[in-house]
């Protein structure tokens, strides 16, 4: 056991040449973020990164998660595909059609083998309760405080374990902890999540809610921690599939909850459902922008115990693409196979872009047969679990390659006619979304490109040039018009402007819709020009997080072109001055310049690698003042 969990993913990633080790005494406070933000950022997620010195007794490792290679570590060499392909098989033969004795019999070795799974406790401590803190003092641990405007120190890479008051099973999920004290944190538990229903049970009881939150380990718990399982699914029957060996547990020793034995670190407590909310956050979250403080529970830490020479896991959060692309990446292949077996068997693939954050986004291929089958598929889609926070779903007829993005802009532009082919609705969002008039709640658009190509005429390109100039001359609140993709056959075009009153877009549309050449360009997004020339990577991203359909998109008839539509996206920032937008508007996730003074005069001692510049130094002119909350 010496060499298992989290010192045997290190061993293994640095024979990989998968892992930089810094040796130079760094700040978990700020500049361990700023450093991970750049290393993740480079091509194909950069390297994993072990501070040895962080002004505790515990290294930090981060950025372990951020790649394909070290994902592939995780599953133990193998493939998301190939395990997905493994859990397809498995629920075909303990579900799929049977009679007869012999029939049953042939299911005893599935059965086995899934026994084989199931965690098992152990008597006795665990490496995980080698050293136990005198006394619980969250201050010894090396918790970052990753962003300029967080609330405080966040520990961001937790399994934290709850059980049913009812039927005391077991879950384990990831949420966010904002060290408040040095034996208390927030309990960010989202409303969706099982953690809060856990919460709200054991309220109605009036009792006390025993909580343990494990760090590190065998780096498939924490993977297993962030999946999509129905609730109910022991995290660690996932995890002991993924590892092809149980998880060994150990009782706490102030809590009664069982904990992974190999773990690095373990917090034991509780929460009082019955005592008063806390403030919790603001916090640079995985949107790319701040996520607002709020009221949430109260963890008491009643003991820390940890492994000697544990290492400290974490992981930083902002804008994309970060380390948790990855393991959004694992989850869509890994689970495409059981979302077809389960609820949808037309689904071929499905993808959840970068910029789309995990939940903004989705794209979708099925297999259509009758009419209308792309809409039911779409449906489904927003009624299965985490998947009903989409908020943009596209599907398509049979792509087989849902991450060539130019070609699935070409299948919309040949057959999306915004007149037709789009899906409006209102439901339920992930917690997170700011865009939306209420909170966890707004539109969502769905665009249905399973149809027959539809009529296009291209705009000519002289002419069109010519009637761009005439709508800036005309309208100098516009500072950039983005037709370049016209080129390769997508009918798309980004326009930035600034805004300065409510009715603006809707003007401009309606100008773009009588235009003869402009309203054959049928998808307009419009943007703040507070980020020049922008990639189409970042307006996607922009517009992902910044529009709720059912607010922000009009749909216009084309100029002279019969039965012709053109979608119009509002992604401007909202505020309560122009827009009467009754919540607060985050500002984006970045750092501050003395941070990245530092880091940029320091670089040539962490020695790894060629300099990079900070990837905040593109997005701070897109900050409006220098907190969380966006000034007006």
């Amino acid at each position: 056991m010496k060499g298992s969990g989290s010192k045997l993913f290190i061993n293994k990633l640095i024979k990989a040449g998968e892992l930089r080790v810094i040796d130079k005494p760094v700040s978990p406070n700020l500049e361990i973020t700023e450093i991970a933000d750049r290393i993740s950022k480079r091509e194909n997620g950069g390297e994993a990164l072990l501070f040895n010195n962080t002004g505790t007794t515990f290294p930090v490792l981060i950025n372990a998660y951020g790649s394909q290679k070290r994902m592939e570590i995780v599953f133990k060499n193998q493939q998301a595909e190939q395990i997905s392909a493994e859990i397809f098989k498995l629920f075909q033969s303990m579900t799929g059609p049977s009679s007869g004795f012999i029939s049953q019999i042939m299911k005893i070795p599935q059965l086995k083998k899934i026994a084989s799974w199931m965690p098992k406790k152990k008597k006795g401590r665990g490496i995980c309760q080698e050293v136990l803190m005198e006394q619980a003092d969250l201050s010894k641990l090396p918790v970052l405080t990753c962003w300029p405007a967080d609330g405080g120190p966040f520990i961001t890479l937790p399994m934290v374990h709850t059980t049913d008051p009812q039927t005391g099973i077991r879950n384990v999920g990831m949420y966010r902890l904002q060290v408040l004290s040095k034996n208390t944190t927030g309990m960010h538990w989202h409303m969706h999540k099982t953690g809060a229903r856990h919460y709200r049970e054991y309220k109605k009881k009036g009792a006390i809610m025993p909580v343990a939150v494990a760090l590190g380990g065998d780096p498939v718990y924490a993977y297993s921690a962030t999946a999509p399982l129905p609730d109910g699914i022991d995290e660690y029957m996932l995890a002991g599939f993924l590892r092809r060996k149980s998880v060994e547990l150990v009782k706490c020793l102030t809590q009664d909850i069982w904990v992974p034995a190999d773990a690095d670190i373990i917090l034991e407590g509780y929460v009082d459902p019955n005592e008063e909310l806390t403030l919790e956050g603001p916090f640079g979250d995985h949107t790319g922008y701040y996520s607002l403080a709020d009221q949430y529970p109260v963890f008491h830490v009643t003991a820390i115990t940890h492994r000697k020479n544990a290492t400290y896991p974490t992981t930083i959060v902002g804008i994309p693409p970060q380390e948790d692309a990855w393991f959004a990446k694992a989850t869509e292949e890994m689970f495409m196979d059981p979302i077809r077996l389960s609820m949808i068997p037309e689904l071929q693939s499905l993808h959840l872009p970068e910029p789309g954050v995990a939940h903004n986004i989705g794209f979708f291929s099925v297999e259509i047969d009758y009419p209308g089958q792309g809409r039911k598929a779409l449906n489904t889609v927003w009624g299965a679990g985490q998947m009903m926070f989409t908020k943009f779903g596209f599907v398509f007829d049979r792509l087989k390659d849902l991450r060539n993005y130019s070609e699935l802009a070409k299948v919309v532009s040949d057959r999306v006619n915004p007149l037709h082919d789009l899906i409006f609705l209102s439901g339920p969002l992930d917690i997170l979304d700011h865009a939306s008039e209420k909170l966890a709640y707004g539109g969502k658009l769905g665009i249905d490109a399973t149809g027959q190509k539809a009529i296009m005429i291209e705009p000519d390109p002289d002419i069109l040039t010519d009637e761009i100039q005439m709508l800036r001359s005309a309208n100098p609140c516009i500072k950039q018009i983005q037709v370049d993709l016209l080129e390769a056959g997508i009918s798309l075009a980004a326009l930035s402007f600034d805004k300065t009153d409510p009715d603006q877009v809707k003007y401009l549309a309606k100008e773009i819709a009588h235009s003869k050449h402009l309203s054959r360009i049928r998808f307009w997004i419009f943007t703040d020009a507070d980020l020049p020339d922008k990639s189409w990577y970042e307006v996607a991203w922009i517009a992902g997080s910044h529009v709720d359909p059912s607010r922000d998109c009009q749909v216009m008839h084309a100029f002279d072109i019969e039965e012709q539509g053109i979608l119009f996206l509002d992604a401007s920032r909202k505020t309560k001055l122009i827009d009467g937008f009754s919540r607060d508007w985050p500002n984006p996730v970045v750092m501050d310049l003395d941070t990245i003074k530092m880091v940029d005069e320091n670089w040539p001692q962490y020695q790894i690698g060629d300099f990079m510049t900070s990837p905040s130094n593109r997005y701070i002119s897109m900050m409006n003042g220098s907190g969380a909350v966006a000034d007006e």
